[in-house]
């Protein structure tokens, strides 16, 4: 019953705002492929910038994939390569977000963050990550083991960074306040909905869309915001070049939950590690503390939290707090990062097409977008628009 009211709404939606073609195809304006916190961010945006936007989610709910299964971390902005499409949309959209949460009253805290070193050997290497914040316009404050400690009593380090800037978020909230205003702006989201295939070899973008009751939608604009399935999607688009067809691999993390009560004010990140920032502890709103994510590449999407990694968690955490109680970690959830670089360690940047780069107006594919996607959500709907311009 619920899944064919939100039908009929996508069918008002269309008899209200699209060009009836036929039985079976619709003209519509714009679409965004994917309702994760980063597709509504962008549809908001165009929405509001007067756009007919609809949003198109294969799932029964907005939200479900990367957007519900991270750290809920706002970013400073710290470790990524200056110039890069992470360092400024993570900086511009931190402030963005701050900004955002505290007009909307999404629930959020800047709580701030610890990077420690555990010994004399990883303290050497702080310089470096201090040195690349301040080039990304991040303020951090370096400080001796014994400022650290000071702080935060239960940590061991050997010195550590202060970083002022870095907070926490209630992801669903965002993504409810994101909906409304799409929704307050004549835009529609629609679920269960999938694109099965788009073409764009005919100066417009046609997509097959399954479902209930299939349909084909044709858009002068079109963005494909679905995460994980983005290069999927990509590769049977028609009209696009193989080099817009980017390789991704899949980067599962796993998040071990800490019941009980624990020392901690402050996210505790060690130094970064190929693939990700490191077993880090972060903090819901609520206070309730979780470890991770740790970093095992996989061939497919699975989200299981295999027990037996708690070894490998207990080992890292007590690196720097070493009175951890093993027997208060319990399995809690696993989240998968788009990768557009492999295990070798080696930096890929987010990826966003637009007409520049693959030559097909109105379109503009969103690939990579791992980490710190959440964090920058905002800044990437305004440089998605800008692509669109």
């Amino acid at each position: 019953m619920q899944r064919w009211a939100i039908w009929v709404n996508f069918r008002h939606w269309i008899g209200l705002r699209g060009l009836k073609l036929n039985s079976e195809s619709y003209k519509v304006q714009t679409v965004v492929i994917g309702a994760g916190v980063v597709g509504l961010a962008i549809a908001r945006e165009l929405a509001r910038s007067g756009r007919e936007v609809l949003v198109l989610e294969a799932g029964s709910r907005f939200g479900e994939g990367t957007s519900s299964r991270n750290s809920e971390v706002i970013h400073a902005g710290i470790y990524y390569p200056t110039g890069s499409l992470k360092a400024m949309l993570c900086v511009r959209g931190r402030e963005l977000l701050y900004e955002y949460c505290s007009s909307r009253m999404v629930g959020h805290r800047k709580c701030g963050k610890w990077i420690v070193a555990s010994d004399d050997r990883q303290a050497v290497k702080l310089d470096a990550i201090c040195r690349q914040a301040q080039t990304n316009g991040v303020r951090l404050q370096q400080v001796t083991g014994d400022a650290v400690h000071a702080q935060c009593p239960d940590v061991k380090a050997a010195a550590g960074l202060w970083s002022p800037e870095t907070g926490i978020i209630d992801a669903h909230g965002l993504m409810l306040s994101l909906l409304g205003e799409l929704e307050d702006a004549g835009g529609q989201l629609v679920v269960n909905s999938p694109v099965l295939a788009v073409d764009s070899s005919h100066g417009d973008h046609r997509l097959t869309v399954g479902g209930k009751a299939p349909v084909t939608l044709i858009a002068n604009e079109v963005i494909n915001a679905t995460g994980l399935a983005a290069p999927g999607l990509a590769e049977g688009w028609g009209g696009l070049s193989g080099s817009a067809k980017p390789k991704q691999w899949l980067a599962r993390g796993v998040y071990f939950a800490y019941s009980g009560t624990h020392p901690f004010k402050h996210l505790i990140y060690p130094l970064p590690e190929p693939g990700g920032l490191g077993v880090h502890l972060t903090l819901d709103l609520a206070g309730q503390a979780r470890f991770g994510p740790d970093v095992e590449w996989v061939d497919s999407e699975d989200y299981t939290v295999d027990p037996n990694r708690i070894s490998a968690f207990v080992e890292g955490i007590r690196q720097w707090w070493p009175s951890v109680d093993a027997g208060r970690l319990q399995p809690a959830y696993a989240g998968i990062r788009p990768k557009l670089a492999g295990p070798d360690g080696s930096f890929a940047d987010f990826r966003i097409d637009g007409p520049e780069e693959h030559g097909l107006a109105g379109l503009v594919h969103l690939f990579g977008i791992e980490s710190p996607g959440l964090t920058s959500c905002l800044a990437i709907a305004e440089y998605v628009k800008q692509q669109l311009s």
